[in-house]
């Protein structure tokens, strides 16, 4: 009889461990894998989901994924390359990106991994696999074994002198050792690591994983695929209404700002009198596309034929983006829409309604705490944005945070506490400012001493062509988004929350 019972409380006891060990799978089995897919100088007017786009414009797979999830159309992820990657490391602002800096050879930087911890560490001790394939611009340190399990990264500042090798010849580093040329068109090279991750390589399958697939392209010098050089013949490319100066109601640097000149029949040209043509260079840019929107179907198919595709929580999105002509530019950075809108669509078929679009603005920082949400995990420390699950599950849900954004060039952290007299960036003419987004207006407020605000009702002017700020009619409205974005930095602690130059007063 004793050994009948022993036996029976043995198989218990056997049973009771199963039933755990059932219950731990299926549990780990919930969190879901998440695949987010960045690419680089990325405008939302290249993607033919988005109504912005030029009519010949064609992205069959991202459209694909708009229609699996949901379509953000106002998304602010960053203002360039470097910060706008330090902010979707960290969840922070760029202004509170500690110890975070630019020094040697451009783009050399560093950083300290105590001071600046990166969020990726916390799902490695949380049970995730993570892995980073692709462009690396935010400190020589990778952080491989102590951020990632996985990574083929082309760590661009560790190697200066091929800053500009954004699709051949790259000097690709492997899982934090080997390094070796890469001669092979680098977006499709890209796509093959992401593609062999998601089957099984280097990975133990029994673990929820997140991949950043960080592409190079679109950024400069915009080099097609050889399979697209004749791709977009006969398009039409309309001259912005403000390429050429002036431009009325803008501010001084505004006005200053001339990347484009006119050709011998008046067609704006880049590079002087006998430069290529905007229509060239708009059509070379979009041809750039068409590999990244054939990598990310490729992607995509690979989720579906392994069988993790509903279960894997999918961002896309681009560190900012690009302009071509509009208010001047050939460039990012700038507070426009033009220059720094992004793309950005997210899917996941278990929360996130099929086919539906989001007009509410929303943040990089916002990003962060959304994949903590869907993992299910706890903020290691304070996030400067907003976990956007509530729009996630309902579009038109209510959303009272505003968006925003910060240029300090290249100060980060407590560097960026005292702004400089005259923060304009040398190379783009651009100054250092201070972004709101807030429903349908667009508030700007350069950190330069007396400068002109800016403030726009995107609604009734999307080309941000009309500055309400030095109309009387709209200081009541201009008072308001002031006082909020003073707000957002305070409540985010930024160094120089309490030390903003004065602004230009309107007369009436």
């Amino acid at each position: 009889m004793r050994h009948a019972t022993r036996f029976f409380l043995f198989v218990v006891a056997i049973v009771g461990v199963i039933g755990r060990g059932v219950l731990a799978m299926e549990a780990q089995a919930e969190r879901p894998n998440i695949l987010f897919i960045y690419t680089d100088d990325h405008s939302y007017r290249t993607i033919s989901c988005y109504p912005e786009a030029f009519d010949w414009v064609r992205t069959p797979n991202i459209d694909a994924l708009a229609r699996d999830g949901m379509r953000f159309t106002h998304a602010y992820v960053g203002t360039w390359c470097m910060p706008s990657r330090a902010t979707l490391l960290t969840g922070h602002h760029q202004f509170g990106v500690e110890s975070m800096r630019m020094e040697g050879k451009y783009p050399g930087s560093a950083y300290d991994p105590e001071q600046c911890p990166f969020w990726p560490s916390v799902f490695r001790k949380n049970g995730y696999l993570t892995a980073h394939i692709g462009k690396w611009h935010t400190g020589t340190d990778t952080g491989f074994g102590r951020d990632w399990d996985y990574q083929i990264v082309w760590n661009r500042p560790k190697h200066p002198d091929t800053s500009q090798h954004y699709y051949y010849d790259q000097p690709i580093t492997y899982q934090g050792g080997e390094t070796k040329m890469l001669q092979e068109y680098s977006t499709d090279k890209y796509t093959d690591w992401a593609v062999d991750f998601l089957q099984g390589k280097g990975r133990d399958e029994a673990k929820p994983w997140y991949l950043w697939l960080c592409y190079g392209a679109v950024h400069s010098p915009f080099t097609p695929a050889d399979r697209h050089l004749k791709d977009y013949e006969g398009i039409d490319v309309p001259t912005p209404a403000d390429i050429f100066p002036p431009r009325p109601g803008k501010p001084d640097w505004a006005q200053r700002i001339e990347f484009w000149k006119r050709g011998p029949n008046g067609e704006p040209v880049y590079g002087g009198r006998n430069g290529k043509t905007l229509h060239a260079w708009v059509r070379q840019y979009h041809q750039a596309v068409k590999a990244l929107d054939e990598g990310i179907g490729r992607v995509l198919k690979t989720l579906d034929e392994t069988g993790q595709r509903d279960n894997t929580l999918i961002v896309f999105t681009s560190d900012q983006g690009f302009a071509w002509g509009q208010h001047g530019f050939r460039h990012k950075m700038a507070a426009y829409d033009a220059n720094i809108r992004s793309p950005m669509v997210v899917s996941y078929p278990k929360v996130i309604p099929k086919g539906s679009v989001c007009e509410t603005p929303v943040g990089g920082v916002d990003i962060v705490p959304t994949i903590f949400s869907f993992a299910g995990m706890k903020h290691p420390w304070q996030f400067h944005g907003h976990d956007l699950t509530p729009l996630l599950r309902d579009p038109k849900a209510d959303w009272p945070h505003p968006i925003l954004l910060t240029n300090t060039n290249r100060a980060y952290g407590s560097a960026t506490a005292t702004p400089p007299a005259n923060g304009i960036d040398h190379n783009s003419g651009i100054p250092w400012y201070v972004m709101l987004r807030k429903e349908r207006w667009k508030y700007v407020r350069a950190l330069i001493p007396d400068a002109m605000e800016e403030l726009y009702d995107l609604d009734e002017d999307p080309e941000e062509l009309t500055n309400l700020a030095m109309q009387t009619a709209s200081q009541g409205t201009l008072r308001e988004l002031r006082q909020a974005a003073i707000e957002e930095l305070q409540r985010n602690s930024a160094p120089f929350a309490n030390n903003l130059p004065a602004v230009k007063e309107v007369t009436p």
